[in-house]
């Protein structure tokens, strides 16, 4: 389980092909992320195993179904990536409970910006915009962000500087695809309705 509230940023150093998967190696933004072989680390929101530490690179591979549902395909040298470590019991939760598990990629159709914030306005599958409301919460490349305007096929939220400042959000431009992930209790409330 992750919070959704990022770490740090990461650069991604190596992208290595490995059929029918890929190795991904990032440059650990801190040596405080307990990186260790075995470890879950929320990698643009999407939960990778830790496969190899060498000083501060961390090497995962995602394999094609991770490829085919998130953005880490599109990821490349010098990319930036949000990173987060998973929550040990007793730490602050600080965010929402995100799991890192994507349900669909989101596309930025619109950025307003106003001075150093800003309001986003992405495209989402209809399937997901189901466990969408406005003031409830959506894991956006793994920041845990509050839904304002929720419709059809788009949200909006609003950014404060210190998350564009801290995140790879304040690069993302329209068009740029981003990952997302429903809030838990949404799907479970969803699933139950459908029950009934």
């Amino acid at each position: 389980m992750f919070t959704g509230l990022v770490e740090g940023l990461a650069t991604v150093t190596q992208v290595v092909p490995e059929p029918p998967g890929t190795r991904l190696t990032i440059r650990a933004p801190s040596r405080s992320m307990r990186a260790e072989v075995g470890a879950s680390i929320a990698v643009n929101g999407c939960c990778l195993t830790v496969v190899a530490v060498d000083g501060d690179q961390l090497a995962f591979q995602a394999g094609a179904e991770t490829l085919g549902r998130t953005n880490l395909g599109e990821l490349r040298p010098a990319s930036q990536v949000n990173v987060e470590a998973s929550l040990r019991l007793g730490d602050s939760l600080g965010g929402h409970l995100v799991t890192g598990h994507i349900d669909g990629l989101g596309t930025l159709v619109q950025r307003t910006d106003e001075g150093d914030w800003s309001t986003f306005c992405f495209q989402a599958p209809r399937e997901l915009m189901r466990q969408m409301a406005s003031k409830g919460s959506i894991a956006v490349d793994g920041v845990s962000l509050t839904l304002v305007d929720v419709r059809d096929t788009q949200f909006t939220v609003a950014l404060i500087p210190h998350t564009l400042a801290v995140t790879t959000l304040g690069r993302l431009q329209p068009g740029m695809h981003v990952n997302l992930e429903t809030d838990i209790l949404a799907k479970y409330v969803q699933r139950q309705l459908e029950r009934s």
